[in-house]
């Protein structure tokens, strides 16, 4: 079947964070999603529920892919209520008319839903989406498409290579992160013990392939063409 091989970076993570996924090409934004969360150490992706509010910013054409139904709600109030919008603009100056200006394009980015829209045409065609999750930690991320292939036979995604263990939730973005992980593998630390805790809590593993590999076996979104599985040259099984 036709399959994507991307790339996921964690924006600013050094030494850079990164996996290499080969997922079958017929996914919504709501799929992709629970693939990164699973490629990293987030909760907010099947099969946990939503955690946080995310959004995949497809800049190119002006639209925003979101969990948060305020942003989804607040575009189509003003789409709806267009004409009312341009006449609070003509009645306004100076700095005020700057910000309402602003104020209503960001209104006018259109947004949608995850779960009813894929990702084929904005992938094959920019190669790259942004996304942004959990607007406290402040966590972005690249998705670089690297190759299209059509000898995929599996209905979910497969970690083909990464590196570097990523973050837990709510762990108070890189900076946070960067201190966590040093305490978390240094037994000598003094607050070792606590952060470990905390680890354990959020479920926190270091990069593990074959974790990830289990946990996004789980997320089916295609069948299987196991007629045509012949010769694997994706999955070590």
């Amino acid at each position: 079947m036709k399959a994507y091989i991307i790339k996921i970076e964690l924006e600013e993570s050094d030494p850079l964070i990164w996996r290499r996924v080969i997922m079958p090409a017929d996914a919504t934004y709501k799929r992709l999603h629970d693939i990164i969360q699973n490629v990293s150490n987030f909760r907010g992706g099947y099969p946990y529920g939503n955690r946080h509010l995310y959004q995949f910013i497809l800049s190119k054409e002006n639209m925003s892919v979101t969990n948060d139904e305020e942003t989804c709600y607040e575009h189509k109030h003003f789409i709806k209520n267009k004409d009312l919008f341009d006449q609070r603009l003509e009645q306004m100056s100076g700095i005020e008319h700057d910000f309402e200006k602003m104020h209503q394009e960001r209104l006018g980015v259109e947004a949608r839903y995850p779960s009813g829209l894929k990702i084929d045409h904005y992938l094959e065609t920019y190669k790259e989406i942004e996304y942004n999750y959990d607007y406290g930690d402040g966590w972005v991320f690249k998705i670089k498409l690297e190759k299209i292939v059509d000898d995929y036979c599996y209905g979910f995604a497969t970690l083909l290579d990464g590196a570097e263990s990523a973050p837990p939730e709510d762990i108070g973005g890189l900076r946070g992160f960067s201190k966590f992980i040093e305490a978390y593998r240094d037994p000598e630390d003094s607050i070792h013990e606590q952060i470990a805790a905390y680890g354990n809590v959020f479920h926190f593993n270091e990069y593990d392939p074959s974790l990830i590999n289990k946990d996004l076996k789980a997320i089916v979104y295609k069948k299987t063409e196991t007629d045509k599985i012949i010769e694997d040259k994706y999955r070590n099984e």
